[in-house]
């Protein structure tokens, strides 16, 4: 079981008037400074913390930090890594207000969505960020990331409830949900979009709510961490001349449980006979198959044309306007409970954690 923070820590955030947060540094750009000698960039002790940001004396917070050790690049994350954030925020979660994660950007979008499915009826918030120069550089846009979500993370309504009990990424003066999230630049602050859902504050002088947008807990029901996810998912994305023989061994994976299709425009798909018949033998064999866009922006509209006709009765099911993050750790999270395939097809048609609009 982890415990990032002493004993004594959480009974000080239980009993103090402040609010606090979790920071939970897994790795990435921000955590990196320069050494004074050999000039290379490094990880940093985030105990030390202040040292770097000594604008975060300003808040009358409690903010306690836990590494993982070693810090781990975000092209490396795992579902293990995913279960292990679950672990730390399960355990600790009556002990702090909110969550911060610092991440690597690369992978954000996937660890984000995953932990939206992993962390049922949240009522704190988890923001994940991070930045595009280190946090020890002069022009870094880590501090900011980093100073603004710990202030969401710490942000009350009046009746002194979490202001966005939701998993989501702050970046570059934008709050967006997790599941909507996609990078999109590698070399810009603004690395993140949420094409198909407006973001749940903006940030300048003020921070502004979108309160109307945000999630809220089911009071009736308990927060439920969950660590059961299954890898046994690929993405096949169509090409004009797609060949069967490419088709034909992906589908054939052994062990494989669920495909996501990146298909044209609204959902459409080569009216080739083999493509069908592939499809069909396929989930005559159990596979699952979830239609989603390659479009940026936008949804699937299954029927609205012919060339989408052979998919819907190969039994294909659609995800409307999710992104492929979300595809993709969706499915993991639903395969990873053994649920039988009609229930699987029911809960992807279905908007869980305001992933897909419907």
């Amino acid at each position: 079981m982890p415990e990032p923070v002493s004993n004594k820590e959480r009974q000080y955030a239980i009993r103090s008037r402040r609010p606090s947060v979790l920071l939970i540094y897994t790795g990435g750009t921000i955590g990196m400074v320069r050494n004074e000698e050999t000039g290379a960039l490094e990880s940093f002790n985030f105990d030390r913390l202040l040292e770097q940001v000594p604008e975060l004396r300003r808040f009358d917070y409690r903010i306690s930090t836990y590494t993982f050790t070693p810090p781990i690049d975000s092209s490396d994350m795992s579902l293990d890594h995913w279960e292990k954030l679950v672990r730390i925020i399960d355990f600790n979660y009556n002990y702090f207000d909110g969550f911060v994660i610092l991440h690597g950007t690369d992978t954000m979008s996937y660890t984000a969505s995953a932990l939206s499915f992993m962390l049922e009826n949240l009522g704190k918030p988890v923001i994940l960020t991070g930045s595009q120069l280190p946090i020890g550089m002069l022009r870094t846009d880590g501090k900011e990331n980093l100073i603004t979500a710990i202030e969401i993370a710490a942000a009350r309504r009046d009746d002194g409830s979490p202001m966005v009990p939701e998993v989501c990424i702050y970046f570059k003066d934008k709050l967006l949900r997790g599941n909507r999230t996609t990078k999109i630049y590698a070399d810009r602050f603004n690395a993140f979009r949420s094409f198909n859902f407006p973001p749940l504050a903006t940030v300048g002088i003020n921070i502004e709510y979108h309160e109307d947008l945000i999630r809220r807990p089911d009071p009736g029901k308990p927060f439920k961490a969950h660590t059961l996810v299954d890898p046994n998912v690929v993405v096949l994305t169509l090409f004009p001349g797609i060949q069967q023989s490419l088709v034909h061994s992906v589908l054939h994976i052994p062990g494989l449980r669920a495909v996501v299709l990146r298909t044209f425009g609204a959902g459409n798909a080569p009216r080739l006979s083999w493509f069908a018949d592939e499809l069909r033998e396929a989930a005559e064999r159990g596979i699952l198959f979830v239609n989603i866009t390659q479009c940026q922006a936008g949804s699937v509209q299954m029927g609205l044309y012919e060339t989408s006709l052979p998919l819907i009765q190969a039994g294909v099911v659609s995800g409307y306007d999710c992104t492929p993050e979300c595809a993709i750790t969706k499915l993991m999270f639903l395969i990873g409970h053994k649920l039988p395939i009609e229930e699987l097809r029911l809960r992807m048609n279905s908007n869980l954690r305001g992933e897909i609009t419907r």
